[in-house]
């Protein structure tokens, strides 16, 4: 059975920074692209940021580009968020997502097949 236990979460002031972990459990981790996706309050779910398989390619969504950096650990079977220059637009419940493939969707979150129970990120102002 796959697990996905996402942590890090908190309240950070705007401009702070907070690093986002996923444990991935029941599954060959380094066979699947992991993402990070948000739902914020009254919105739908979005794409964050994706890393494939071997971590040598890495996308993200416009609204985090240049702040958020997307790694993981093939062999503790863990993929980060580092989230830096937080703005109270970023705040949201946290989810990673597990896909055992990558192609041109990897910004739609029903392309995934695994996800966590998420992680609150606030940002006050």
């Amino acid at each position: 059975q796959v697990r996905l236990v996402e942590s890090g979460g908190g309240l950070v002031q705007a401009g702070g920074s907070l690093t986002l972990s996923c444990a991935a459990s029941g599954l060959t981790f380094s066979a699947f692209a992991m993402a990070w996706f948000r739902r914020a309050p009254g919105e739908d779910r979005e794409f964050v940021a994706v890393i494939r398989r071997s971590g040598g390619s890495t996308y993200y969504a416009d609204s985090v580009k240049g702040r958020f950096t997307i790694s993981r650990d093939n062999a503790k079977d863990t993929v980060y968020l580092q989230m830096n220059s937080l703005k109270p637009d970023d705040t949201a419940v946290y989810y990673c997502a597990a896909r055992n493939r990558f192609d041109s969707d990897y910004a739609h979150e029903y392309h995934y097949s695994d996800w966590g129970q998420g992680t609150q990120v606030t940002v006050s102002s």
